[in-house]
């Protein structure tokens, strides 16, 4: 807690004014807190409605009343503010007294000089454009690792610029932004010679025409090379310096940075160049060599593409559900596209365009459904599928949702289709962040007025830069496509195996039928000798904690999963919900203890027993390993092997059975395919005789007449769902 700060929240708290909100007073500066501070300045000057903006309005009648507050003008409450503004910005302005004396001067020329201001504003006077940036959360020192470059190029322009009516003073924290982008735009805008009633940070016609005029080349020099060298910086050419001389080291630099985003390589300040450092199009008039659409491609289409330059046409594996618009790729298509000479790169997205879709759980999701789909098209090994991020999630979204997202596709890529790679579609903050998950990016750099787009350079990994939408062909031909700039990092796929059958999958559960499920299950329960409530009278009785509607609710929250298993593995999902429903139903007094015992034993030594049989689907760490290892074996999964007899990968094992619902529900999968080599010989498929899923189940519980009896009763709560699962996936 900053005591100073304190005190301004404490002086924010003193108006008792309907419109200036109180503030927890927790000795931390925020927005909220500047916003406040703007509200009573507004309320101060004599403003009617008061907004947490310090817009047009706010800033005339400052300029107005006050042109400057220093130690000979302002009142009490202004310089009030004044030292409350300081003191959230990390100033010493003293306690939050009514007085400018020598601490506040001393903090205002300080910030001013941060500002990179003090030439045009001298002395101790907060102007109505400090005062603005005063009251804002935006630093004037390098912060998180900033560029000192960068910082240096910021107040440079802020001392350059800031007496322009429409330029206000930007951090000067070493960071390329949104506002540095925007302030860079209209730095130029100055230059080309627009007035302020003209110039407003837009790549708009009039900033083109200006650019073009201005192409700089070896010997060019002045205030247009600095421009040019600083949005060289921005971009994040590290090798490039901050100068007013164009000379041969620019020259390459520029060079190094055409070849990069793919524009012809001149060494010069030309138009293309100029317009990909400064929006994320770049000249969206440029012709791409790839494109992608939503539209299916026919012959007539194909040659339109071909006959306009296109090479690579990226395509949709699926469909959003329940909508409208098919996209997906059509039967035969591929053919058509690929006898047209074209390649196909596959993107991935069914929805995506709110942050509230993205999570672990959905990732995993959305890789499994990808799998499938590119299995069924024929993808071959080494295709990568683009995961669409289809809105402009803000940096603190990409780190709650979008990571965690593409850390569950990654991690189910790797364990079950490591032969596809993984890349992403989304603006250029989502990309870049997400490279350590992706291998290649797709920006959907048209979105310019995204603020994933503003103030981000290109990503390094970037494959296809979507610039703009356009119409090729005519007649038949005709097609609506987004033009993309090929980077040569991905050129799509050319041929395909032969697709995988998905038709006699199961597919996911209608939870409307779910109070049929369970009144059949109950009542084959009850056939068995398990009631609702309670048991058999032999395996512990009333001390089973969950009830049969316990269970199949538990078993049907995870019923994606165990859909996404069975569909992947090849296997009916029967055979992973029995043996789920069971063992919820019957966990009972004697689970946690042993659980207990092995956690003792792997933590301090003085447990029993190394391995318990754990977590939703009671699956000793041993069982889940042998098992792993025989679905790496068959191909179905990838990884390194694990050892059964070692305790460090039991206890590593262990763990995630005991404490990850999801990681146990994919053990009980593969304990099933491992449980039908036992029993029969052979994995378990989608039409395996009576006898064979019996003995699967009964091997799954181990041998010896209780899992004889374990196997038949197993048999019967299999029935009854496939009396469910059987009719949907008929559909």
């Amino acid at each position: 807690m900053d005591d100073l700060v304190l005190g301004a929240q404490r002086f924010i708290n003193s108006y008792n004014v309907s419109d200036i909100p109180k503030i927890k007073e927790n000795g931390r500066t925020s927005w909220e807190v500047m916003y406040a501070l703007t509200r009573i300045l507004q309320y101060e000057l004599g403003i009617a409605t008061l907004s947490d903006s310090f817009g047009p309005t706010t800033l005339s009648t400052l300029q107005s009343k006050y042109p400057v507050v220093d130690r000979n003008s302002g009142t009490e409450a202004i310089n009030r503010i004044i030292r409350s503004g300081l003191v959230c910005k990390g100033y010493d302005g003293g306690e939050i007294l009514g007085t400018f004396d020598e601490k506040v001067s001393t903090a205002v020329t300080k910030l001013k000089q941060d500002m990179g201001v003090a030439g045009v504003y001298p002395g101790e006077g907060v102007t109505p454009k400090v005062f603005k940036a005063l009251l804002t959360m935006d630093p004037y020192v390098v912060v998180l690792n900033g560029s000192e470059q960068i910082r240096s190029i910021q107040q440079w322009m802020n001392s350059q610029y800031v007496g322009r009516r429409e330029f206000f003073i930007i951090p000067c924290d070493g960071w390329f932004s949104r506002d540095v982008q925007k302030a860079l735009m209209l730095a130029i805008q100055y230059e080309i010679g627009m007035s302020d009633d003209v110039a407003n940070g837009v790549f708009g016609p009039g900033t083109q025409k200006g650019i073009k005029n201005n192409v700089l080349a070896v010997g060019s020099g002045g205030t247009w090379v600095q421009l040019f060298s600083a949005a060289m910086i921005f971009n994040r050419r590290i090798n490039t310096a901050f100068t007013k001389s164009f000379d041969s080291r620019l020259s390459a630099e520029a060079s190094s940075f055409q070849d990069f985003v793919k524009l012809p390589v001149t060494g010069k300040g030309d138009f293309q160049t100029w317009a990909s450092l400064l929006v994320s199009t770049g000249d969206d008039s440029r012709r791409g060599a790839a494109c992608d659409c939503v539209t299916t491609i026919t012959p007539a289409r194909a040659q339109s593409l071909k006959d306009n330059g296109y090479q690579i046409i990226g395509r949709y594996l699926s469909n959003v559900p329940s909508g409208k618009l098919n996209k997906m790729i059509q039967p035969g298509e591929l053919k058509t596209i690929t006898d047209a000479g074209l390649r196909v790169f596959p993107i991935y997205q069914t929805v995506g365009s709110e942050a509230a879709y993205f999570n672990y759980s959905q990732g995993r999701a959305d890789a499994f459904a990808a799998i499938e789909r590119a299995r069924y098209y024929g993808f071959k090994p080494r295709t990568r599928i683009y995961f669409a991020v289809d809105f402009d999630a803000l940096d603190y979204q990409v780190t709650d949702s979008i990571i965690p997202h593409f850390s569950g596709i990654k991690d189910t890529m790797v364990a079950y289709a490591q032969e596809y790679e993984v890349g992403v579609y989304g603006p250029r903050n989502v990309c870049t962040r997400v490279s350590g998950l992706a291998s290649a990016s797709f920006v959907s750099d048209m979105s310019t007025g995204f603020s994933g787009n503003l103030g981000y350079p290109m990503p390094l990994n970037w494959a296809f830069d979507q610039i703009a939408t356009i119409t090729v062909g005519a007649g038949d031909g005709l097609i609506e496509i987004d033009n993309n700039i090929t980077s040569g990092r991905d050129n799509g796929q050319n041929s395909f195996n032969p697709g995988q059958n998905i038709d006699n999958l199961d597919v996911g559960f209608d939870m409307a039928l779910h109070g049929n499920l369970l009144k059949d299950t109950q009542t084959y329960f009850e056939s068995i000798a398990v009631p609702e409530t309670g048991g058999d009278g032999t395996e512990g009785g009333t001390y089973f904690y969950n009830t049969t509607t316990d269970a199949l609710k538990k078993v049907l929250q995870h019923d994606a999963l165990i859909t996404q298993m069975s569909r992947v593995l090849g296997i009916r999902k029967a055979y992973i919900q029995c043996p789920l429903l069971w063992e919820i139903r019957k966990f009972n007094l004697d689970d946690p203890i042993a659980d207990a015992a092995v956690r003792q034993y792997h933590t301090s030594g003085g447990g029993l027993k190394n391995d318990s049989s754990t977590g939703l689907g009671q699956i000793f760490a041993a069982t889940a390993i042998n098992a792993r290892n025989y679905c790496i074996d068959l191909g179905l999964i990838l990884g390194a092997k694990m050892d059964s007899t070692k305790d460090a990968d039991i206890w590593a094992v262990w763990q995630r059975l005991n404490g990850d619902e999801e990681y146990n529900v994919q053990a009980v999968a593969m304990a099933m395919l491992d449980a039908s080599r036992m029993a029969n010989g052979n994995r378990p498929g989608l039409n395996d005789p009576q006898e064979s899923i019996r003995k699967m189940f009964s091997r799954y519980n181990g041998t010896g007449p209780k899992a004889e009896k374990y196997g038949f009763d197993m048999f019967g709560e299999f029935k009854v769902f496939e009396k469910y699962n059987a009719p949907l996936r008929s559909k």
